[in-house]
């Protein structure tokens, strides 16, 4: 599933702005980041409640495709602006996590393969 496609089936609001449309391979939903870390794999639709910088860096380490904040949580412009330098895709969501998850499942993406 295209990032694009995602968009349209679930209503997220793009906070990075243009972006470049990415494949999405797999999906995952952590707060822990050390446990992102360990489990991360490149082309991943993140889903998390956090909203900080770590997480973008984590997410650029790792090469997410996008990153995706449930339930409309507040994401500082800060973090929006360093999101978008490191090209990636920062999503916002009225969705639950779990709502978000279904979807992607509905929609033919796997879990992330086990490490």
């Amino acid at each position: 599933m295209q990032v694009s496609e995602f968009i349209r089936l679930s209503g997220c609001r793009v906070l990075t702005g243009d972006y470049e449309d990415r494949t999405i391979a797999s999906g995952y939903t952590c707060d822990l980041l050390s446990h992102v870390m360990g489990k991360g794999q490149a082309d991943m639709a993140w889903i998390t409640v956090q909203a900080h910088m770590n997480v973008i860096a984590v997410a650029a380490l790792l090469d997410f495709a996008c990153v995706i904040i449930p339930e409309e949580l507040p994401v500082d412009e800060a973090i929006v602006k360093k999101a978008a330098q490191e090209d990636i895709i920062l999503l916002s969501s009225s969705m639950t996590a779990y709502e978000l998850v279904t979807l992607l499942a509905a929609n033919g993406v796997p879990t992330a393969r086990k490490n």
